[in-house]
């Protein structure tokens, strides 16, 4: 079995080391390793597209995130206080959120997009006239659809959280004769506050690297994810594996945060 690990470790990570050793290639081919140099990261981060395409995809995972977790976790607690049939419809299609596929969820949302645009935007025209505003896929459908996915993600980690609390602190806060909202700012919220956090880099780094969704509802807008697959599609190049070292060690950097944040609490 431990060998068996070994190899699946080996043939998940092994594909990733070689992107970042080559990313520091001092010569103009992918699969040809000269020399070390940086040069390649200089040339990514002098990019305008790359810096245009990376301001982007950190704007909408930044809205997206912190939406997914203000509602995901006011869903969270309210969920944590349902019981019954009712509880269990709701748990079934939290879970089918997070399992279904990317391409799906993007399928989908895209449909539905297009649907609410097509039936809202001839009534924003005859209320407006000609000077009626239009709505359309960009960044607000990037951050809806991003939202929309990564809040199952963060209303799984909240209850989680919320089911190892003492029931005890919140019956005694309402014994002292503090409102619900007092409860939950004064008593919940400091309990919950580092899985809330957790949700919030976890829903921000998935937003960041998300592709799948994001081709479908970007529109004329490019996330990083977008440009360096259309970069890809002319040949791979030392900048492009010095764009994905970069936005691999950001994201891993980010979910070791979340993880020891989450341990943390635990212990």
């Amino acid at each position: 079995m431990r060998l068996y690990a070994l190899a699946v470790y080996l043939f998940l990570y092994i594909p990733i080391g070689i992107i970042a050793l080559f990313s520091f290639n001092a010569g103009r081919h992918a699969a040809q390793l000269t020399g070390f140099s940086l040069q390649w990261y200089g040339k990514a981060l002098d990019n305008p597209f790359v810096i245009g395409a990376l301001k982007t995809s950190f704007t909408v995972a930044l809205i997206s995130a912190t939406l997914a977790t203000l509602c995901g976790t006011l869903a969270a607690v309210a969920l944590q206080g349902m019981r019954g049939r009712a509880r269990m419809l709701y748990d079934a299609a939290l879970y089918v959120a997070v399992m279904v596929p990317g391409i799906v969820i993007g399928i989908a949302t895209l449909i539905a997009l297009v649907t609410v645009f097509d039936a809202v935007n001839p009534l924003l025209l005859q209320a407006f006239g000609a000077e009626a505003p239009q709505l359309g896929l960009g960044k607000g459908s990037l951050i809806a659809a991003h939202g929309m996915f990564t809040m199952a993600l963060v209303v799984v980690i909240v209850r989680a959280r919320l089911q190892g609390m003492d029931r005890a602190l919140l019956e005694a806060s309402a014994d002292l004769g503090a409102p619900p909202m007092r409860t939950f700012l004064q008593v919940t919220l400091p309990q919950i506050a580092p899985a809330v956090l957790a949700g919030f880099l976890l829903a921000f780094t998935f937003s960041f690297d998300d592709f799948i969704i994001a081709f479908f509802v970007a529109g004329s807008e490019t996330t990083l994810p977008i440009y360096v697959f259309s970069s890809i599609r002319r040949g791979v190049t030392p900048e492009i594996n010095a764009i994905g070292t970069m936005v691999l060690v950001a994201s891993l950097l980010v979910l070791i945060t979340a993880q020891m944040m989450l341990r943390r609490r635990a212990r």
